[in-house]
């Protein structure tokens, strides 16, 4: 029987446990899914609500769902005019990364 290695360099701490499973609760959602992939994917590295919004929900739900995307630390935002712009906070990216690299 052939010993394999491991899949991780340590288990994962209670802080770091905990942290994981808020950002993986809010993106278990598919809508939350989908704003934050479009923001993560927009050209400009940032996205304006009037941008992202047409995920098949009302305005409404949307804020709803961005509002928990950043209460969870996946995103930030900075109000500009009528307008908000939301970016992925870079040390979200990196802390998922860190997880699921083991």
């Amino acid at each position: 029987m052939a010993v394999s290695s491991p899949r991780a360099s340590a288990p994962f701490s209670e802080a770091d446990a905990l942290q994981g499973a808020v950002m993986f609760k809010a993106l278990s959602d598919p809508v939350r899914l989908r704003l934050f992939s479009r923001i993560a994917a927009h050209p400009s590295g940032e996205a304006c609500v009037c941008d992202i919004s047409d995920v098949g929900v009302s305005q409404s739900t949307v804020s709803h769902h961005l509002k928990k995307l950043r209460d969870a630390g996946l995103l930030t935002a900075e109000r500009r005019g009528t307008w908000v712009y939301h970016r992925v906070a870079p040390a979200a990216l990196n802390s998922m990364r860190r997880m699921l690299d083991g």
